[in-house]
């Protein structure tokens, strides 16, 4: 083995790679693979992958990729970090929630999450869901000296507040050893509720409150700025950090008008962030949320070491789905490792059968030990800042940070949170970024694994009982799944009308190395919309036909090559005519065939890239109206 000459790295015996050596095999490639010829920089380009907020995610990235420096773990801007030593000492925080109404189920439930892995809880508070004054009892047998406790109570903060004050005492709990969150969020309220008459009232009530805190429980923080509001309704991730930043804002505004020093009204604050599965965004979000509120905190005049974002992460609600809820512990998963390695304090793993209900005991032990094979066994809290150094993250950060810094600075023009609030400018903005998403849901170019894509027709979903009804009025709650469960609940119901599926004939023409390719895809596009498929394959039309005939299917659909859709299609496709389809579709694009195949009985084309929600709608629309079941 040769050792190289001190002082130079091991690299040095290697030749030198240079970005245009790596662009002209990139050429090579998409000339293989049948794409416009593209040279250099554009073929970089071409396999550049958009993100939401006119960010790209570009395929190379090397140290030419310049982004600010982020500073040490710990130091302002925080971005690599609010503590110094990271989450390397304990882990994060691993916070349960708690959203049922029956006090005693919900103190079970929480002395288990607990007992095996839980650090803290996260209990829902008023209207539906738990009974402020059955706090109590929900937190019998909790060492609240030990466990911290955060609360979600609403526009009745206050009253869940008081019955917490009074639990430490009559608990004999130090003021000291006290810890978690108070919850109070005016603004998140108005969001959700739409209701603003009582926001300036609620605002001074947990000014009152934050100074109460600081002044005798200072590990209790009063207020929470929670951006789940304007996530679960479909903001983009610029959108949730730019809203959350007005919001904290407009809190610190708040308290300081109330006579609160900077530095304690800074440390009054927790705020709350979504993660979901697209775990390079999700870290680079949890970066420039520091680094924003760090730039808030220098121009507000606070010290630096006041300057740190609490941060609480909660794997996302909008990425769940009803249907093959198995798949979702794999979606929280991904968000949670990338809400640790995006340095979060606290984090919150949903259980995977929220969509259905109230989690059962499994679901929330699954949640909890999402989190300590992550803490325990792959030691991801011991690493400070594991992201740190990526040219790709510290780029993403870079470029996630200016873009929310330019919406919160839209938003303070406008007068800030509330006043964006109230005259639609967050709801039509968040609005028009959900409906270009949702296009690209429905036309599968972001796919749902289980729902979407490789659905099961044959799952057995787990039955729940109802979970308490969330306060609404405000901004909606969306889901990306919403659009296909509904086709499946239309599909269910025409099962327990007649007792099978709606259903569809393949004609999958010639081999299966010619069709197989767009027999899948004809499958699976259907399966998303809840419609069984039944194949035949082979070229005979009449055969074809026979087969259809004896399906009692009311729709078939072509599959095969480019090439035997040109000897066969127009053949077969009218023998499936003839033998009563009130619809024939085929898989592909039809390119200079379209009037031809159109002639010979061809009514629409199914491919890639096209609206499958449109498409399963109308096919769902025939083959109800065709059975006689109402939609």
């Amino acid at each position: 083995m040769t050792v190289p000459p001190e002082g130079l790295p091991l690299a040095a015996e290697f030749p030198a790679a240079h970005r245009e050596q790596w662009q002209h095999l990139v050429e090579g490639v998409l000339r293989k693979s049948g794409a416009q010829p593209a040279d250099g920089e554009a073929a970089e380009h071409a396999l550049t992958t958009a993100l939401q907020d006119g960010l790209h995610a570009r395929p190379l990235y090397t140290a030419e990729d310049s982004a600010p420096e982020p500073g040490y773990p710990g130091f302002p801007p925080f971005v690599r970090g609010g503590r110094a030593q990271g989450a390397a000492v304990s882990g994060w925080d691993v916070r349960q929630r708690h959203a049922g109404a029956d006090a005693r189920r919900t103190n079970e439930a929480a002395l288990a999450d607990l007992e095996n892995g839980g650090s803290s809880l996260w209990l829902e508070l008023g209207g539906d869901a738990l009974p402020i004054a059955a706090l109590p009892e929900a937190l019998t047998g909790v060492y609240l000296d030990l466990a911290g406790v955060t609360l979600d109570a609403g526009a009745e903060f206050v009253e869940a507040a008081e019955q917490l004050f009074r639990l430490y005492q009559e608990r004999e709990v130090s003021p000291g050893a006290a810890a978690g969150s108070l919850g109070a969020d005016p603004l998140g309220l108005e969001a959700r509720t739409g209701e603003a008459g009582r926001t300036e009232a609620l605002l001074e009530e947990a000014a009152a409150l934050a100074a109460r805190c600081a002044d005798g429980y200072p590990g209790l923080r009063a207020l929470t700025v929670d951006a789940l509001p304007y996530h679960e309704a479909g903001a983009s991730p610029v959108q949730e950090l730019g809203c959350s930043l007005a919001t904290g804002v407009a809190y610190l505004r708040a308290l300081t008008a109330a006579g609160i020093p900077v530095d304690t009204a800074l440390g009054q604050l927790e705020f709350r962030y979504a993660a979901d599965a697209d775990q390079f965004l999700t870290i680079a979000k949890f970066r420039a949320a520091r680094r924003l509120w760090a730039r808030v905190a220098e121009v507000s005049g606070a010290a630096p070491e006041a300057s740190a974002q609490r941060q609480h992460a909660v794997t996302s609600p909008v990425m769940m789905t009803a249907r093959d809820p198995w798949v979702n512990m794999l979606r929280t998963t991904v968000a949670c490792l990338a809400a640790g390695v995006g340095g979060a304090d606290a984090v919150t793993v949903l259980p995977f059968d929220g969509e259905l209900g109230l989690p059962d005991a499994f679901a929330r032990r699954i949640a909890r030990n999402t989190q300590a094979i992550l803490l325990e066994e792959s030691h991801l809290a011991r690493v400070v800042d594991p992201a740190g150094g990526s040219w790709y993250v510290e780029q993403l950060t870079d470029e996630l940070a200016h873009a929310a810094w330019a919406w919160f600075q839209e938003i303070e023009r406008a007068g800030g949170q509330r006043a964006a609030l109230g005259s639609g400018l967050v709801g039509e903005r968040i609005a028009a970024t959900w409906a270009e998403r949702s296009t690209k849901l429905a036309e599968r170019r972001e796919p749902i694994t289980g729902v979407s894509e490789f659905p099961n027709l044959d799952e057995k979903s787990p039955v729940r009982e109802p979970a308490p009804a969330g306060p609404t009025g405000g901004l909606p709650r969306v889901r990306r799944a919403e659009a296909y469960e509904a086709l499946r609940a239309r599909s269910d119901a025409h099962l327990a009308a007649t007792g099978e599926r709606p259903k569809l004939f393949l004609a999958s023409v010639g081999s299966a190395a010619a069709h197989t390719a767009r027999t899948t895809f004809a499958a699976n596009l259907f399966q998303a919309g809840g419609i069984a498929t039944t194949a035949l394959e082979g070229t005979d039309p009449a055969a074809f036909a026979e087969a259809f005939a004896a399906s009692g299917a009311p729709v078939a659909c072509l599959c095969s090559s480019d090439q035997l859709y040109g000897e066969h299609a127009g053949a077969v496709a009218a023998a499936l005519k003839a033998a009563g389809a009130r619809r024939v579709l085929l898989a592909g694009r039809p390119g200079d065939r379209r009037e031809a195949l159109r002639a010979a009985g061809v009514d629409a084309f199914v491919f890639a890239g096209g609206d499958a929600v449109a498409t399963l709608t109308g096919l769902l629309d025939l083959i109800t109206d065709e059975s006689g079941v109402a939609r």
